[in-house]
């Protein structure tokens, strides 16, 4: 209570001080002066009266009439940015296609020296081993996901393998997706039918200069003669697809935000896929066959997160996983 009546009577006297120095700069009288203070000290009163009265009974002030500026809530629309682009890629839904399992293929190499022992021989016999694996890209909640194989829950890698030495290039290429992700009937034939790739250009070159595990995205200066190269290829779905998986591995579909900066469980190469793919402009077609988004696109779905999913094989397929769910130790550079 005093501490408030002190507050009172050093306004005032701030304001007699105010007003004094008032009369004597402008010459006006103590009495006009004080007339002057209470006449503000009023309509301070009354102002703050109308404000509570204001509050208690719920009402705004009265703005009618008043203008406010409007802003237009279009995007401003920017210049042309597609200059040097590469063609626009298009995505179909995950639900286009359909997943299934076939007999197991077993590993050739029961541990990762004995395959650095069968790359050695071979590069004795036949030198630099040409090795060839496919990004396969769909889409799911308009974001971008990648198949890959996960193999007996230890790794992962990318649909494709390694060359035999007198095999051409393209079609060898596609012989090796066959035996991974086509289904039992038809995963030997190229003749044009469903089973046949739409192979893209090459997204990455990966080395191998030494008989090791290491690969790089370059020749080191000292190296002359790679023992591997590793070339990914960006495979261009169609609108619907059957794929099999043999049921020793997992069909995963892996969105690009998991793979991010995330080489401590997918290993450099897979991790760097989102680098890869960010040349591309994108198209996001629907269910039935339209275009529901574009690059740069809207958000997912209303209560709707992308995730790893796995579409066939393993212990139970069409089964969801979370990335946190398991901390495995990759190794992603499969000989």
């Amino acid at each position: 209570m005093e501490t408030g009546y002190l507050a009172v009577c050093l306004g005032l006297r701030c304001a007699w001080v105010a007003l004094a120095r008032d009369a004597v700069t402008c010459r006006i009288r103590p009495i006009a002066a004080i007339t002057i203070l209470l006449v503000r000290r009023k309509e301070g009163a009354n102002e703050r009266s109308r404000r509570a009265s204001d509050r208690s009974e719920g009402t705004e002030p009265n703005l009618a009439g008043t203008s406010f500026p409007t802003k237009d809530p279009r995007p401003i629309a920017p210049p042309d940015f597609n200059s040097h682009q590469p063609k626009t890629v298009r995505l179909y839904p995950l639900s286009n296609y359909t997943f299934g399992t076939k007999e197991t293929q077993p590993e050739e190499d029961p541990s990762v020296l004995a395959r650095l022992k069968r790359l050695e021989e071979h590069y004795d016999e036949y030198g630099m081993r040409r090795t060839c694996e496919g990004i396969l890209v769909c889409h799911d909640h308009n974001h971008p996901h990648v198949l890959m194989l996960q193999i007996a829950n230890a790794f992962f890698k990318l649909p494709g393998d390694y060359l035999p030495h007198d095999a051409d290039e393209i079609s060898g290429f596609k012989t090796r997706l066959n035996e991974r992700l086509a289904p039992s009937g038809n995963q030997f034939s190229n003749d044009g039918n469903e089973g046949e790739w739409e192979i893209g250009e090459t997204l990455a070159q990966w080395w191998r200069p030494n008989f090791e595990t290491f690969m790089y995205p370059f020749i080191p200066p000292h190296v002359s003669r790679p023992k591997e190269c590793k070339k990914l290829y960006f495979i261009q779905l169609p609108s619907s697809k059957v794929l099999s998986v043999p049921k020793n591995m997992k069909l995963l579909a892996v969105p690009l935000f998991e793979l991010y900066d995330n080489a401590q469980r997918y290993g450099p190469q897979l991790s760097a896929i989102p680098h890869l793919l960010s040349r591309y402009n994108f198209e996001f077609v629907d269910e039935q066959g339209k275009v529901s988004a574009v690059t740069p696109g809207g958000n997912p779905n209303e209560g709707s997160v992308p995730r790893t999913k796995v579409l066939a094989g393993g212990d139970e397929s069409m089964q969801q996983e979370n990335g946190a769910q398991q901390d495995l130790k990759m190794d992603n550079t499969q000989a």
